[in-house]
């Protein structure tokens, strides 16, 4: 379920998705882990680790929040998408497209 909602949050559309407790746990639990990473990767970068080994640990966070964006699209497109298609709305289709194309860049 969707709703409007107002913000004043630059980055944000305004836009809510209500999620199940189950999904919202899982999404958390995968940032979670991509905050772990990034906590260690500076920890390593305090403690003067070596380049290849920072580089390492921040291309496995990257992955890690790459799963995490496609995990999320995947449920968009499941829900959000396939409920205003079927309903004859298209606006979501368009907005799908034009993320794509954000992240193809």
């Amino acid at each position: 379920m969707e709703k409007e909602i107002m913000t004043n949050d630059c980055c944000c559309s305004g836009k809510m998705k209500l999620r199940d407790e189950e999904t919202k746990k899982a999404l958390i639990s995968r940032l979670n882990r991509v905050e772990g990473q990034i906590r260690g990767i500076r920890g390593m970068v305090e403690k003067d680790a070596y380049c290849i080994d920072i580089i390492t640990q921040a291309s496995a966070a990257g992955s890690a929040l790459n799963s995490f964006s496609k995990e999320l699209l995947s449920d968009h497109i499941k829900s959000c998408v396939a409920e205003d298609v079927r309903n004859g709305n298209n606006e979501k289709l368009d907005e799908l497209v034009k993320t794509l194309q954000k992240l193809m860049k």
